[in-house]
């Protein structure tokens, strides 16, 4: 009885494994050539990375810029007509995060004349104001000349 219920599985397996070999030579047959421009793109827009540019915050802004950015005007994303010029920046250990102190701007003229603590220096919606970036000596000359 125990072996012809042995017969019974090795024949079972046996129809199971040409199964799958038969599909197998299906699906390489059915799939498209290597080469082919379809194969391409899938690959291609699987490698592409999906989803949002990561928003940087005050600190990341600032480090790309000369000198920490110290003179130069930030704002919050959302914020319209209203800007810090940069006076002083603490960075903590890892360079990322710190405080930053400065001088608001709404207008492009200055609100208050003592730098102030900016609030919101973690948050990841800051972006650098480049027409409002500090005078260089040249065209403050040409600005009196004028």
């Amino acid at each position: 009885m125990a072996a012809t219920l042995m017969n019974r599985a090795i024949c079972r397996t046996e129809t199971v494994g040409a199964f799958r070999l038969s599909l197998n030579l299906l699906r390489n047959f059915s799939a498209p050539a290597a080469g082919s421009p379809s194969s391409e793109n899938r690959s291609s827009e699987s490698i592409k990375p999906k989803g949002r540019k990561k928003k940087k915050n005050l600190i990341e802004v600032a480090q790309f810029l000369p000198n920490w950015g110290i003179g130069y005007h930030m704002a919050k994303a959302h914020w319209n007509g209203v800007s810090y010029e940069i006076t002083k920046i603490n960075l903590y250990k890892d360079g990322r995060h710190g405080k930053a102190w400065g001088i608001a701007h709404k207008d492009g003229l200055p609100a208050a004349e003592a730098p102030k603590k900016i609030s919101g220096v973690h948050k990841r919606c800051w972006k650098y104001i480049p027409n409002l970036s500090k005078n260089t000596p040249a065209t403050a000359s040409e600005v009196q000349a004028a």
